[in-house]
This record gives structure tokens, sequence and C-alpha cells, in this order.
């Protein structure tokens, strides 16, 4: 997955309660495009080019997963939910909200619909001032210089004031991070490793994911269950034993929190379904053996999802050796996992359904999940 991108996007209103609608558009770029990082003042400015009310600005940087497009579309569609009509006149006119891309990190786009850096951001007084604000060191990636001296450049003599209300961040903090170790856990096609990653990167995580690709035995087992059962389990419990020794025993100075795609315990989970019962009783007294010498989670998520969004997921990601696993292979999964859930008593588990959701192509599921997490911190119930 990758990591988000960071964006600087200019607001402007000039119709209608223009603060509120500042406010609101925010709100929405929060809940619908990424997570809002600085704010810069809010500037009240002419009509540009058009006899109209007088206009106030401001700029937001954003930091966001989707593509330039893909926020450019989401950007339109919140200007048409907050009012904005558009007609045909050609020329500028009073809109109740005006978003732009001003800059996507240090990119150059040429489109059919977005050009990056924004063409007319270095002549425009009520651009500058509020991006100076908050990206007065970035450069410009084609006239190569910085946003400072745009703006000190700037021919513009329109008038502009500082207004005396600010827009209120709605971004939220999570109380979360002040947990060492957070463990997400959920069937096969889950979506534990991309929950993982999106957590490590928003919140200055250091990210433990599962070595599963390294495993020679893995393709194998999905051909012939009876035959390497046992060397898969073997080979998968020594590697995730060495992988959460080395990275837990070393918190990273520089990371707030440890978060990993995956639970030694599944080890267990997963032998007692493969392995026959000779073969478990003796890997179940080499796992108790190393288990104890684990440090646990101080939180344990699982991401339950039903069983066809198991399969869609599987066959959309197109792993070659998982395409003929079977729904009862998984439902089996499943129970095993609540079962050792409901056997705990010494570690906070939060189940959260996400059957319905697609939190990596939608942020609103996303928000939800975080929301549901920080639940299970606070320890309120629901």
């Amino acid at each position: 997955m990758n990591p988000p991108t960071l964006y600087y996007i200019a607001l402007g209103s000039n119709v209608g309660n223009r603060m509120q609608l500042l406010q609101q558009a925010v709100d929405k770029i929060y809940a619908e495009i990424g997570e809002v990082g600085a704010i810069s003042k809010v500037y009240e400015t002419p009509a540009w080019g058009f006899q109209g009310n007088a206009f106030l600005n401001a700029c937001v940087s954003v930091s966001s997963r989707f593509s330039a497009e893909e926020v450019l579309r989401k950007l339109l569609d919140i200007e048409n939910s907050l009012g904005r009509l558009r007609t045909n006149t050609e020329g500028y006119s009073s809109r109740k909200i005006d978003l732009d891309i001003v800059f996507v990190q240090n990119e150059i786009i040429e489109s059919a619909t977005l050009k990056v850096p924004h063409p007319e951001m270095q002549n425009r007084k009520f651009v500058l001032f509020p991006l100076a604000d908050i990206a007065g060191k970035e450069i410009h990636p084609i006239l190569k210089t910085s946003v400072f001296n745009l703006k000190e450049r700037l021919q513009d003599d329109s008038s502009i004031e500082v207004y005396p209300e600010n827009i209120a961040s709605p971004s939220k903090k999570y109380s979360f991070i002040n947990y060492n170790y957070i463990a997400i856990e959920g069937n096969i096609g889950a979506g534990k490793t991309s929950l993982s990653t999106m957590i490590s990167q928003d919140f200055n995580a250091k990210l433990i994911l599962e070595r599963f690709k390294d495993n020679p035995f893995l393709p194998k087992f999905y051909e012939d269950k009876n035959r390497y059962a046992f060397p898969l389990e073997m080979s998968f419990l020594a590697d995730r034993y060495q992988q959460l020794s080395d990275d837990l025993a070393q918190y990273d100075l520089f990371a707030d929190f440890i978060v990993s795609d995956y639970d030694v315990f599944k080890s267990l989970i997963f032998a007692k379904i493969t392995l026959q019962e000779d073969e478990y009783a003796l890997y179940d007294k080499l796992f108790r053996i190393m288990y104890k010498e684990l440090i646990k989670p101080d939180l344990y998520i699982y991401l339950y999802q039903n069983t066809e969004r198991l399969l869609e997921n599987i066959k959309s990601r197109g792993r070659d050796y998982e395409q003929n696993i079977q729904p009862e292979y998984l439902m089996e999964i499943n129970k095993s996992y609540l079962s050792f859930i409901k056997s705990q008593s010494n570690i906070k588990v939060k189940i959260i359904d996400i059957s319905e959701l697609d939190f990596v192509n939608n942020r609103s599921d996303y928000l939800y999940i975080l929301e549901k997490i920080e639940e299970a911190v606070s320890g309120i119930s629901g």
C-alpha cells in the first residue's frame, strides 16, 4: 500500500454564511479525503475579476491515499453538496464554496481535468497569503522558488485582511496511541494487513507484517494439505516467533507504538484446523513453551468478515495458491478465532464487523473502524 500523499487545498467563499461554509468544507475533506493537518488563518479579500461580495479564503494541508484525480472528484462532490451552482458562463462569479488543489507534494500534473501546481497560484494574493501560513518553505516545482518568495514578488495590489475567526481542525486525537503494542487479526482476506499499514502510516507506529509470502510450504499446502500441513505450521511458528521476538524486543525510538497484522496465537488456531490429532499434540507442546516468552498485545483487534466477502477479497487480490480455498475452511477459521477470543481474559479484545465496509476505498468506513478501536481503548461498550 502506498503511503499518503500531501495535498495543499485552497478554499474560498463569498455567498451565504462564508465562515460556516469554509468549516463545513474542511469537515467534509477530513471525512471523505484524508487527514487534515495545518490550517491557515482566514483572509478576507475583494472579489477577483468580477463585481461581487468579498471572499473569505484559507488553505489546508491534507494527507490522502487517493490519487489527485480522485481527490479532485471528491472536492467537486463536496462543492456540490454545499450548494455550489456551476454555470456555462465564462469568467469568474460568486460561489458558496470553491475548492482547488494548489500543490500535490512536489508533483507536476498536466491532464485534461487537472493542472498542478495550480497555474495561477503565483499571481493570486488570496492563495499565496494563506498558503504561506502553512507551506511557506515549499518549493514550486516549475518556478523553482519557495511560496515565501512568490509571496514577496507578488504584483497583486488588491486589499487583504486577516479575518477574526479561525477554522477549527476536524482531526481527532485517538488515545489508542497510548498502547505499546496492538495486534490486528482476521481471517484470510479480511484486510488486516491493509488496516495495520494504514494505522502505522497515520499514527506513527512501527509496523510488523507477517512474512507469509516467503514461506515455501504455503503453495504446496493448498495443493496437498495432508502432506504439507505439519511442515507449514512449524515453519510459520518458527518464523512468527523469530520475527516477534526481534521486533517486539526493540521499540523504535521514532515510533509511538507497534502495530502488527497478526498475533502469534494464530499459529495454534490454524494448527488445530489443519493438523492431525497426534501432530497437533506435539505442536501444542512446542507452542506453549515458545508462547510464554513472547510479549502479549495490549489490544487485540479482530476484523470479522463474512465468508462471501472473504472469498471476494481472496479472488480480487489474485494469489494463485489461494484461489481454491473452500468456504468451509474459512468458516472453520472464523469459528476458531472467535472461540479463542472468548477464552481470553487477560487481553483487551475488540471484534469489529467489517462485512459491509470498504475501509481502503471509503474513508468514512476507515474512520468508523478507528472510532470502534477508540471505544475499546476507552472502555465504551457497543
